[in-house]
């Protein structure tokens, strides 16, 4: 603040002395009512030090920084030189071996934050999906390969470990308790937007919980009227003690360009996945086994509901957590541990943040009355090491990867909890299964007049040779039937 700024603020502070030495004439409501609807003017004080008058984030910014690297992901996709390599008509008579194709490579450019000091990062999953090679860069230069560690669609987070660090010790932003944040907390985003170099922009927490952002399995967002633009994603989001409190992830924007409303995935989520990547096992969060649905303002008056909240069940899988747990449908679970669940998503991430094993109060409503239980938070169900299989050699569904559908991958879905066959997770690009035109998502119910129950009775009748097959699968909820040659 300069001299002049200060003369000026201590005449103001004068002038307001004078107006209070001023006679008024006497208010018309009794003193105790003037009392109680003025609120007490927060004391003022002018800057006593120089130190005062230079209040700055530079020692945050100077201690967060060095955590955030640039992501420089490489993905090389095979491409055909003929417009009519994808044509059923042209592919009937020349094949997809008819027609030639070449690579062809495509970049793209995101920020991450070193969050483990041996050199594991997080990042988004959009910013590395599919990538044939990643690169990172440090705020001073230094690039380094990485490996990926963890890559998790579901909340677009994906874990990265350097793959030759020679025994540095990398800085690591610590995490905050994002639970802790509140509307109009200060906080900063950095990371490197449209390529331009590391940047640090300003700004508040503008809202929590945010949903409808993406189609993403845990929409729960920190929003902030902070800069994040393209190239932010993955970048960091850290409070005034320079702890990461989230992880870049999304603007809503018309024009491609910040309009001051970005969205980052809360930090008790972030480091979920973080300690996931660091451990080197499979994410596996916990499963409650029933679909919600958001209550509205005409399910809460046949509720008979005092106002719009909570979410309500409305199927539950037979034998799940929830059901030996009690709940029924029609209940309308309304917290998990205290905190507040108003949409589904928001039930999916309090679960999701919670650890296997423990246990959590969820509080509900049933016929009018209220009641609470606890929940022993337990793994989906899984089919052993027989629930998924990969098929190659000298088979039709070379290149396939599929799984025994269960309750939880039906939920994943939007299946009924019931519904049973093998679905197709991955097929391999330019394998026989692909060339056949299975998908990804698939759901193949019967083969060959055999009813596919589970994922190592598919594997054990692919592998022979008939003279054709006949498929049955379920895709984008319509069921088909075809015939291929063997």
């Amino acid at each position: 603040m300069s001299p002049r700024l200060i003369i000026v603020a201590l005449l103001a502070a004068l002038a307001g002395l004078a107006v209070g030495n001023v006679t008024r004439p006497a208010s018309p409501l009794p003193p105790q009512a003037v009392a109680q609807s003025l609120a007490p003017a927060p004391a003022r004080e002018l800057p006593e030090s120089q130190t005062q008058l230079q209040l700055s984030f530079a020692p945050v910014v100077r201690s967060a920084t060095p955590s955030v690297v640039n992501v420089y992901a490489t993905t090389i996709e095979q491409q055909s030189t003929s417009p009519f390599a994808n044509d059923p008509f042209f592919q009937r008579f020349f094949g997809n071996n008819g027609f030639q194709s070449r690579p062809r490579q495509s970049q793209s450019l995101g920020s991450g934050v070193i969050v483990e000091a041996s050199g594991v990062i997080l990042t988004n999953s959009h910013v590395v999906n599919g990538a044939t090679d990643i690169r990172i860069a440090t705020s001073d230069g230094r690039e380094y390969a990485v490996d990926l560690a963890l890559d998790d669609p579901k909340t677009d987070l994906a874990v990265l470990r350097i793959r030759y660090g020679r025994g540095e010790v990398f800085p690591a932003l610590p995490f905050a308790d994002s639970d802790s944040l509140q509307v109009g907390d200060l906080v900063l985003a950095i990371g490197n937007p449209f390529g331009v170099g590391q940047t640090v922009t300003s700004g508040i927490v503008s809202a929590l919980a945010r949903t409808g952002v993406e189609s993403s399995n845990y929409e729960f967002f920190v929003q902030t009227d902070a800069a994040i633009n393209p190239g932010n994603s993955g970048g960091a989001l850290v409070d005034l003690q320079g702890r990461l409190v989230g992880i870049n992830t999304a603007i809503f924007s018309r024009s491609g360009g910040s309009v001051g409303i970005g969205f980052a995935v809360p930090a008790n989520m972030a480091r979920v996945v973080a300690e996931a990547g660091i451990a080197g096992g499979a994410l596996v969060r916990p499963w409650f086994g029933a679909r919600l649905q958001e209550v509205t303002s005409d399910i809460a008056a046949s509720l008979g509901l005092d106002r719009v909240r909570g979410v309500i069940v409305t199927d539950l899988a037979e034998g799940g957590p929830a059901d030996r747990a009690g709940f029924r449908p029609g209940d309308v679970l309304l917290a998990i541990d205290g905190f507040e669940i108003n949409q589904p998503s928001a039930f999916d991430f309090r679960l999701a943040t919670r650890q296997l094993g423990t246990r959590v109060a969820v509080d509900y409503i049933r016929n009018g009355a209220a009641d609470s239980v606890t929940l022993p938070l337990e793994a989906a169900p899984g089919g052993g090491p027989d629930a998924v299989a990969s098929l190659s050699g000298n088979t039709r569904f070379a290149g396939v990867i599929v799984e025994t559908l269960n309750a939880a991958i039906a939920q994943e879905l939007g299946l009924p909890f019931n519904a049973r066959g093998v679905v197709v997770r991955s097929v391999e690009q330019g394998s026989p299964a692909q060339r056949m035109g299975l998908q990804s998502g698939d759901i193949i119910l019967n083969l060959n007049g055999r009813d596919m129950t589970d994922a190592k009775t598919f594997k054990a009748l692919a592998q022979n040779r008939p003279e054709g097959w006949q498929i049955v699968l379920q895709r984008g909820g319509r069921t088909f039937s075809s015939f291929v040659s063997g």
